[in-house]
């Protein structure tokens, strides 16, 4: 069984992964309390929030640049 090397693009996408999923865990950590009637966390908690958006336009980015490099590798082939 041989192993394919890492696509370009391939890091990216799944840096991206994982910073979405700590986005999205801090987003359920953060409306957990509006749902359980408790003090709200402080403004810092919501600005983890955003990571969510970070992660995903990171793993877009992966996308595209394996896309653009796959376009390069099949013009070459031509």
């Amino acid at each position: 069984m041989t192993a394919t090397p890492p696509a370009p693009g391939d890091g990216l996408v799944r840096v991206g992964a994982i910073v979405f999923i700590v986005g999205a865990v801090a987003t359920l950590v953060t409306v957990a309390p509006l749902f359980l009637g408790t003090e709200p966390f402080p403004p810092l908690a919501y600005a983890v929030c955003m990571l969510m958006g970070v992660g995903f336009v990171i793993a877009a980015a992966g996308v595209l640049r394996s896309i653009a490099a796959q376009r390069r590798q099949a013009k070459s082939a031509v």
